[in-house]
């Protein structure tokens, strides 16, 4: 049915949650899964997660390398314990739906999945990443329950 899925990932737990259930489709059907993560460049002088400390840090305080190596690990870290299934991750420059509908379209992917964080209340009206995805993907997609 799918042969190649695109999950997103910021390192929360709702995001752990999608990943999960995209895992478990891939691995019904034999798909490949592409995890994203996009980030902000170090000059954009915004914040972004940085995981091995688990808070917000200024960007504008680290380099592009270090920016995109710590997004490296928050990809690493987002994927462990994922088995039986292949795996690509993607560390995106850039905004988290726009990223990963490039990545979908880039990678000829069946399939989106997103949480449902967002989708309700005032980040529902402003825009979030699964209304976003839902409007532009150029595929299924895909949000389950994560909060």
């Amino acid at each position: 049915m799918y042969t190649s899925i695109v999950v997103g990932t910021d390192g929360s737990e709702t995001a752990r949650e999608a990943i999960e259930h995209a895992a478990n489709l891939a691995r019904m059907c034999g798909a490949r899964l592409h995890v994203v993560s996009a980030y902000k460049r170090a000059g954009d002088g915004l914040a972004m997660a940085i995981p091995e400390v688990g808070a917000m840090a200024a960007a504008a305080a680290m380099n592009d390398e270090d920016v995109r190596a710590s997004v490296e690990q928050l990809l690493q870290h987002a994927i462990a314990g994922v088995e039986g299934v292949e795996i690509t991750t993607h560390a995106r420059p850039g905004i988290a739906g726009p990223a990963l509908c490039e990545v979908a379209h880039e990678e000829k992917a069946d399939l989106v999945v997103v949480g449902n964080r967002g989708m309700h209340g005032a980040r529902r009206l402003l825009g979030s990443v699964p209304n976003h995805v839902a409007h532009h993907a150029e595929c299924a997609v895909l949000v389950v329950p994560t909060c």
